[in-house]
């Protein structure tokens, strides 16, 4: 990795609470957080066109290295150019490792110190064996700006010893990861996993700051099954008092309104999730009156805009609650694009809010002011 490529800015932080803004450079521009970062799983954002992301604001944007290898192959990605080829996107791009993935095939993976071997029961059935260096090796065929090391994420609830394996598997991992990666136009990220045991998830940090110099940390495996109170319990301590204040803290797979405003207040910098885009498919928006069911018959006759208080090109374009809800209702795929529209842009505006509000210091009053909204009623 060319560390010349890729350095975290402080700005400014927040006198009452741990928040942070900055900027994270990368070889295809400079990310701003906090930010919200749109999931692309299959290299696309459901439905949107890119200029469409880009009018929305988004700055980065994610894909899956599990799906993209299964289908189209990610060799077949770089012989076209890489994946912001690929896909038209010419901004920074973020490509997980494809281990959540395939520790959900449930019984169809194996584990070893080696690596994985898990059934694409998803695909063909066909058995794949993955390395840390295979892992690797295919990230750096995508060509994103920043990649996530192979890890095991235990879901929640879990015994104390499953997590424990599962941290020494990621920190053994995590070497190897770091060893193996040889593009210098990309970063790759370590993943602090322990589950909800404060201990361990210090033992795997502590691990990752001796094993290398990653430019960033992803933080795994929450959001698998907890409820948010849990989640905070060690969430909070890890990023506020232990995490290394010069690099970018990404917690992976967090998106509702409610906590990325509090876990920006830890110090947490950058969040992606399916969330807007998979609610808005099944016709969910997020509001400033919280979370929005456009199924519910009490909109049929609503010429009301989403929500008054956004300035989204689907609030600000004249399409009604009423419109929205018979395209929801009617199933036509119009309803769950302005939908997928309007919760990306709600998400990256609230981050934009909270960035402003970091630099003015009065982040504090931000969260105070959030959590005593009808805004917060998200889940």
């Amino acid at each position: 990795m060319d560390t010349k490529l890729f350095s975290y800015d402080i700005v400014a932080e927040d006198p009452t609470t741990h928040a942070r803004a900055g900027v994270f450079h990368t070889a295809h521009g400079d990310i701003e957080t906090p930010i919200f970062m749109p999931v692309g799983t299959k290299a696309t954002v459901k439905g949107l066109l890119p200029q469409t992301l880009e009018q929305l604001g988004a700055q980065i944007i994610l894909a899956n290295t599990y799906h993209l290898s299964m289908r189209p192959g990610s060799e077949l990605i770089d012989n076209l150019g890489g994946l912001h080829d690929f896909m038209q996107w010419h901004h920074p791009i973020l490509t997980d490792s494809g281990g959540f993935q395939v520790f959900s095939h449930g019984e169809f993976f194996k584990l070893s110190d080696e690596g994985v071997r898990f059934r694409a029961v998803d695909y063909d059935g066909s058995w794949v064996s993955w390395t840390p260096e295979d892992n690797m090796a295919i990230a750096e065929q995508l060509g994103s700006d920043i990649c996530m090391q192979l890890d095991q994420c235990p879901g929640y609830p879990a015994e104390r010893s499953f997590v424990e394996r599962a941290v020494e598997l990621s920190s053994m991992w995590a070497d190897r990861c770091y060893k193996a990666h040889t593009r210098p136009d990309q970063a790759l990220f370590g993943i602090v996993q322990g589950g909800m045991h404060l201990d361990l998830r210090l033992r795997s940090l502590a691990h990752l700051e001796s094993c290398g110099d990653f430019p960033g940390y992803g933080i795994g495996g929450y959001s698998v099954g907890e409820d948010h109170e849990t989640m905070f319990e060690t969430l909070e301590p890890l990023v506020s008092e232990h995490m290394p204040k010069a690099k970018p803290r990404y917690l992976m797979g967090v998106g509702n309104p409610t906590t990325l405003v509090r876990a920006v207040a830890a110090g947490v910098d950058m969040f992606d999730c399916v969330l807007p885009t998979r609610t808005a498919r099944m016709g969910t928006a997020f509001s400033s009156e919280g979370r929005l069911n456009l199924k519910n018959a009490r909109f049929t006759k609503d010429a009301g805009p989403l929500d008054s208080a956004c300035t989204c090109p689907v609030c600000t374009g004249g399409y009604t609650r009423a419109y929205i809800h018979h395209l929801v209702n009617q199933k036509e795929m119009l309803g769950g694009i302005l939908l997928s529209m309007h919760n990306i842009y709600f998400l990256l505006d609230l981050m934009r809010r909270a960035r402003k509000a970091i630099i003015a210091g009065t982040y504090g009053a931000f969260v105070n002011d959030w959590m005593a909204s009808e805004g917060a009623a998200d889940f």
